[in-house]
């Protein structure tokens, strides 16, 4: 039995997780063949959606009595990977719809926790399973709009975006400035704060047509990389929301996000390793390319020289190192039973983050230094990892702002709260 790119990541797979990741490993040669074509044109191509839900992966981390594959982090993460090789721009827009999935198995643990009254079980019961049966049993692609431009100092997240409740539903005002699939996807799944609660009990998620009147890309998406993302986040002007697709109970979203392993809604590694995929795609034409290309003198392989041999030992190093952080995250976030408390698994994310970003952008760098002035041809492999892999220093937080944020966290001892200090 061969092995899989994802077990580069995930080493020790079971037989259901090799099961689910041979389901990615499927469809990644026509991925393949797309991404040229996708990030040429900056655009996502919808012709993806169907290829991963054909494939049953829009429920790769629902549970399967929802209609899903059943997985969980480390499956998500050994998926996001693997489609990271070969198109990071699908992998990173796969990895959002999945980030849905954590607003009906979050609220369903809390549920199970005790978390909600007898009064407001009904509702979140009946919120989580739409949420979970939309990307399971229904195989539709759901967008998850959460961040937006507007920072505090004391939040990772601040929610400007508001939710007025009217006859039947509710009324929703705002602008997300991130989120993939805009157009695209089936539904967006969009937190907004509850008119009038001024304190973190007033986030609260909604369910919104991708044709509902009054929505709209905040932005035409034209980045240097990550081109295939239809990030043009999104306008909400008096988009009506029926009760049914809303959870507008107050605590709601706050009291379900307790229930994650990390800060916030957690999982974000599954994110990160999509860059390191790129990375490795880098590294490996680049050892073909000093494997294939010949000195013409001696007709020893380029690869032989020190100078070239000398990149190929930066890139190496640089590819584990981000490796070895990748993994130790997805270990102590997907454990069971817990191997460490929550507090040191957020400690950990804080740095990991940054850490798998910078490594895997210096692998990059070195990979277009082997390529030398014909890599940079805007459509090789090369240019295009690099413009990737640049992504990921800025996504989310940088490197800086992790590395002082764990080190807050160990000094003062204490979490931070992403949802703000009310």
């Amino acid at each position: 039995m061969g092995k899989m790119i994802s077990e580069l990541l995930v080493e020790d797979m079971t037989a259901e997780e090799r099961e689910r990741a041979e389901r990615v490993e499927s469809i990644l040669p026509t991925l393949r063949e797309r991404a040229t074509a996708t990030d040429k044109q900056g655009e996502f191509n919808p012709d993806n959606v169907k290829l991963l839900a054909d494939a049953g992966l829009l429920g790769l981390v629902v549970p399967k009595e929802y209609g899903g594959l059943g997985g969980g982090l480390r499956d998500w993460a050994a998926a996001c990977f693997a489609i990271g090789t070969v198109c990071p721009s699908t992998g990173l827009a796969y990895f959002f719809h999945n980030t849905s999935a954590s607003r009906g198995t979050l609220a369903l643990s809390a549920l199970k926790e005790g978390l909600f009254n007898d009064e407001e079980a009904p509702q979140v019961q009946a919120f989580a399973e739409k949420v979970l049966y939309t990307m399971g049993r229904d195989a539709k692609w759901l967008a998850n709009y959460a961040s937006e431009s507007v920072k505090s100092e004391h939040s990772a997240i601040t929610i400007t975006t508001q939710a007025e409740k009217v006859d039947g539903g509710w009324i929703l005002n705002g602008e997300k400035s991130f989120g993939c699939a805009t157009g695209v996807a089936d539904q967006y799944l969009v937190t907004a704060a509850l008119k009038g609660i001024n304190d973190a009990s007033a986030l609260s998620t909604f369910i919104v047509d991708r044709d509902a009147k009054g929505t709209r890309g905040r932005i035409e998406w034209d980045a240097m990389g990550m081109r295939g993302t239809a990030t043009e986040g999104l306008v909400l002007e008096d988009v009506f929301v029926s009760d049914e697709n809303a959870l507008g109970i107050p605590g709601a979203f706050a009291r379900s996000c307790q229930m994650s392993r990390s800060s916030f809604v957690g999982n974000q590694v599954a994110a990160s390793v999509i860059y390191m995929g790129g990375a490795v795609a880098a590294y490996q034409s680049a050892v073909k390319l000093m494997k294939d290309k010949k000195f013409v003198d001696t007709g020893k392989p380029v690869g032989t020289g020190p100078y070239q041999q000398q990149i190929i030992g930066e890139m190496y190093a640089n590819l584990q190192t981000a490796l070895l952080w990748a993994r130790r995250q997805i270990q102590i976030e997907s454990s069971e039973p817990p191997m460490v408390s929550k507090d040191e698994v957020v400690k950990f994310w804080r740095t990991c983050k940054g850490q798998i970003a910078e490594h895997s952008f210096q692998v990059a760098i070195a990979a277009l230094k082997c390529a030398g002035t014909s890599g940079t041809m805007f459509s090789t492999p090369y240019s295009r990892a690099l413009r990737d892999l640049a992504m990921g220093l800025v996504q989310a937080f940088p490197a800086e702002k992790g590395r002082l944020d764990t080190a807050s966290l160990v000094i003062e001892g204490e979490e931070q709260n992403a949802f703000g200090k009310g």
